[in-house]
Formats: structure tokens, sequence, C-alpha cells
């Protein structure tokens, strides 16, 4: 039997978004029609030169969102640093199931209004959305299912504990604190705001273990760089934030039952509360106790100076081979705990 392959738009072509084209052309299950693009100096290029690839695909780039909405996708990889609620609304409402990277769990650090914009989008067009990535994303279904493992789970704690200095992106390192004065007032909470969607993974993972939350909380601690950094893209100097260590919690009464959080660098003059692992740290505490640490590292004939890309594939591809399930799932906000295991594709 022949399948018909999905047809898909790719929104965005940065970090991630190109490594999810790059994917996308590659894919017979799948059929690029569109791609949106956010700088100008990409609308009109072919689809293949923004994904590195030699072959055009005679897609072109365009800027024009309604004349995307207007090629009948069955599914959109929307890979923006942030989430638009307007143009997810727009997708959803026209029928186009969305699959994003985009600091997207379960939607719960949007408004409560901007959340049900969502969910009356998804019900017009029959639609669904989910996030999912590195971490949050595979980290948290790997905890779950390790979970599996356990007669008793008492806590699922996950923590990316990474030396952060090989992602080139000045914006999102200072907002969450690199290169700034430890006792700025209010940096916690910045912080707390910015990783708000480690929050959405945690009460995730609480829903699948059968634990109801109390409440969550924040803690976070700052640790000050013992000399000047110069990365390139971005310099830390001496006495500024050159350590982030901290947790979103889900708690049932006085327990500690989910932790999502990170212990991230920033280049080699600083020591970290706790020594990295230079991984995802995944634990489950109960009987018995489990632990892993996933690595992701680059095959021989990785052909890219340094492991930025290898990084961006690893958020991206969550993602983009989540399309089918996720069309085929049920209308609404769907996230790894609805869905059947997503995999990659045999070369």
């Amino acid at each position: 039997m022949t399948l018909t392959p999905l047809r898909v738009i790719q929104w965005t072509t940065g970090n991630i978004g190109r490594r999810s084209l790059h994917a996308i052309i590659g894919r017979d299950d799948m059929e690029l029609v569109g791609v949106y693009a956010h700088g100008a100096d990409k609308v009109g290029r072919d689809a293949a030169e923004l994904a590195g690839l030699d072959e055009p695909t005679g897609v072109t780039a365009t800027n024009d969102i309604s004349a995307l909405l207007a090629l009948g996708a069955d599914a959109c990889c929307y890979n923006p640093l942030w989430p638009s609620i307007d143009e997810l609304v727009a997708l959803l409402e026209s029928g186009v199931n969305v699959c994003t990277s985009a600091a997207w769990i379960t939607g719960g650090k949007q408004t409560p209004a901007d959340r049900e914009r969502i969910l009356n989008a998804c019900a017009t067009g029959r639609s669904s959305i989910f996030g999912s990535g590195a971490h949050p994303g595979v980290s948290n279904m790997v905890g779950m299912v390790l979970s599996s493992s356990c007669e008793r789970v008492d806590e699922i704690r996950i923590t990316e504990s990474v030396d952060c200095s090989t992602y080139e992106s000045a914006g999102t390192q200072s907002a969450m604190g690199f290169g700034r004065d430890p006792f700025t007032p209010g940096l916690a909470e910045s912080v707390r705001v910015e990783s708000e969607v480690f929050a959405e993974s945690a009460a995730m993972m609480a829903d699948a273990i059968g634990a109801h939350l109390d409440r969550m909380t924040f803690d976070v601690e700052f640790t000050a760089a013992t000399d000047d950094t110069d990365l390139g893209f971005m310099t830390i100097p001496k006495g500024t934030v050159g350590s982030v260590y901290g947790y979103h919690r889900g708690w049932v009464g006085d327990r500690n039952v989910v932790s999502v959080g990170f212990n991230w660098t920033m280049g080699d003059h600083v020591t970290p509360p706790k020594p990295l692992e230079h991984g995802h740290v995944i634990q489950v505490f109960g009987v018995p106790n489990m632990r892993t640490v996933l690595h992701c590292l680059p095959p021989r004939d990785w052909p890219e100076p340094g492991f930025m890309g290898l990084g961006m594939i690893y958020t991206a591809m969550p993602v983009t081979n989540a399309v089918p399930a996720v069309v085929a799932a049920e209308p609404g906000i769907v996230t790894l705990a609805d869905l059947p295991p997503v995999t990659g594709r045999f070369a």
C-alpha cells in the first residue's frame, strides 16, 4: 500500500528550523509544501539552499502567512525561539497540526486566555499542537520510561548538565543570567520566567505517574566567573554570572516528586555547584532507583566544526519525527505522555 506523504510547512529556518527543514526534505513520508521565513533576506530563496542542500526543491521561502495557510498542509514544524499565539491560532484554526520546539509542552506558561485561544483554535480546525525538543522533551520521555521499571516512584529528577558556551545565542544566554551581575535585583525571577517551560514538563511527568501536584516552586543559584571569558559571540566578564544551577519542582504536600532543571556553565572560568556530567542526567528515585545520562555525540562522519549543530538536530528531531503521530492524534493539546513512541527513521 502506498501512503500519501504528509504535506508539511517549515516555520522559520534558524538554528533549529534549518535542521528540521533538512530532515523534511529527505523524508519520503513527508512533502515540503511551504517555508516561512522570518528574515527578509531569506524570502524567495529555495528551501534546499536554506537547508544546506544542493538539489533545488522548487519550494521558496515566503513571509506571506495567508499564502501558507492556503496550502492546505497537514502539519507545520514550528521552530521560532518563542511562540506567537496569533501565529499558532492561525495555523490551528486553518486545520494545520503544529509540532513545535518553541517553549511549549502543555501551554501551562501561557495566560489562561491565550491557552483557551489555542484550545478553541484546535476545536475549530480539528487540529493538534505538540511541543518537544531535547530538554524539555526527550529527557522527560526517558524519565517516564525509566519509571516503568519501578514498583514505587518517589521522585523523577532531570538535570541538563552542560557547558553552554557552544550554543551561540547571546540573547538566550543573557536572558538566563550569563554575563550579568549575580546580585541583579529580580534576576532569579527573570530566569524562572525564561525557563518556565521546564515547569510544564515537570507537571506533565507528575500527571503521567499519577501525582496530583499541590504547587510548583523554583530555586536557582548563580556562580560568578573567576576571570574574563571571550566566547566570540559574547563575553562573560570576571565577577558576572558564569554558572546557573536551578530547578522547577513539583510538590505533593511536603514531598518533592518531580524536578526539572539545569546545571549550566559558560566557559572554563567558573566552578559550578556540582560537577558537569555533559549530558542529561535522568534519575528516578523509588524501588528500585534508576539513573542514566544521555550524551549527544558526533558520528564518525560528522562534517561540521564544533558540536552546536548536533545539539540543534537533537532539539529539532523529536519535533519533526513526531509529525505523523500528531497528525493522527485527537484534536487539542497533546504531549509526550499522550503519543505512541516517537522514533527516528531508518536510513
